[in-house]
């Protein structure tokens, strides 16, 4: 997780969104990414999308565990379920959490760690960047 929050960081630095995401498999790292909607411009470059893009093809992603800091949205957790990745560990769920549900119907196993680190990151990027946040969220 803490590769996770390391690019969560990273992406704030840029003037992106606070949320990083890592893919792992074995205990090693497979690929690492954080959203880059802003630094790139592109509406789909979610922290859970950029680690599966940074991942290129995969023989499988059944074996893989996907560490995010922030609940993934509907079009990640989609992905995961599309690619069937059993397991995905979040840093927090407070700020967002709608597709847990989602995930756990399709099987995904869903472990929520709660980590004040997670939380005050995004209570901090909501009140200073609430538009951005918004347009982030669709909402």
């Amino acid at each position: 997780m803490q590769a996770a929050i390391d690019e969560a960081r990273q992406g704030r630095q840029e003037g992106g969104i606070p949320i990083g995401s890592v893919l792992m498999r074995d205990g090693k790292v497979v690929a690492r990414g954080r959203n880059k909607r802003v630094q790139e411009n592109n509406p789909i470059k979610h922290g859970e999308m950029d680690a599966l893009f940074n991942a290129g093809r995969q023989r499988t992603y059944r074996d893989t565990v996907l560490y995010t800091t922030l609940m993934p949205c509907y079009m990640c957790a989609g992905t995961i379920v599309q690619f069937k990745i059993p397991k995905v560990v979040v840093g927090e769920d407070r700020t967002f959490g709608e597709s847990r549900e989602f995930l756990e119907s399709h099987g995904v196993e869903v472990v929520i760690l709660d980590l004040p680190e997670c939380v005050q990151m995004m209570t901090d990027f909501i009140r200073d960047e609430p538009t951005l946040w918004n347009e982030d969220i669709m909402e």
